[in-house]
């Protein structure tokens, strides 16, 4: 809840994306049963997804700082990108750890994306240390808590750059704690207009 508090401009700008989507996302949804014309993406497991979640702003990060990139590479940055934004870039409650949650899958494919681009930094040219660095201490993360076979519904499921997932509008209103974070943030939004139309008002007063 802390995070609608501190983002509800921008939980309510994401839904209104994927409510503009929602005729294309109908159609699309589904990851590997999906369209599979751009760049295949491999699966994630879930104990693979708990671990790169927290290292994502690290690896996009280094990947922007990329100048020598191919076609390959920008077009699974930019869906790691994209699709972090139909997934409410995380700040929904059990996003990465439910795999109930209608986020979940969304989750699974940016984080797969950032997991390819982070595969494909090791074979550019590029500071091989910092890239080196970061896997190592994945890795390292992965072994310590044993989370790689960790499985979940998704964890076998492909992604595609040219099939983004958005969270289905019927599962959101039937998962609590999501619509619970929405409709907060809905409140705050409303409440902060209604602030800001009251203090104008009384500035307009003689």
């Amino acid at each position: 809840m802390r995070g609608a508090q501190r983002h509800p401009g921008a939980i309510l700008l994401a839904v209104f994306l994927m409510l503009s989507g929602w005729p294309v996302s109908a159609a699309a949804h589904g990851g590997s049963s999906g369209s599979q014309a751009g760049i295949p993406i491999p699966s994630l497991t879930h104990g693979e997804m708990a671990v790169i979640a927290p290292y994502y702003g690290r690896i996009i990060s280094l990947a922007e700082s990329v100048s020598d990139t191919d076609e390959t590479f920008r077009r699974l940055l930019n869906f790691a990108q994209i699709q972090r934004a139909y997934c409410l870039w995380g700040l929904m409650p059990g996003s990465v750890s439910d795999e109930e949650s209608p986020f979940n899958e969304c989750s699974h494919a940016y984080l797969a994306a950032a997991k390819a681009v982070l595969l494909q930094m090791r074979v550019m040219k590029v500071e091989r240390a910092s890239v080196d660095d970061l896997v190592s201490d994945i890795d390292a993360t992965l072994v310590r808590n044993n989370l790689s076979l960790v499985l979940c519904k998704f964890s076998g499921e492909s992604f595609n750059t040219a099939d983004l997932i958005r969270p289905e509008l019927a599962d959101i209103a039937l998962h609590m704690k999501s619509l619970a974070v929405i409709l907060s943030a809905s409140l705050l939004v409303l409440a902060g207009l209604w602030l800001g139309a009251r203090a104008l008002r009384l500035q307009a007063q003689p």
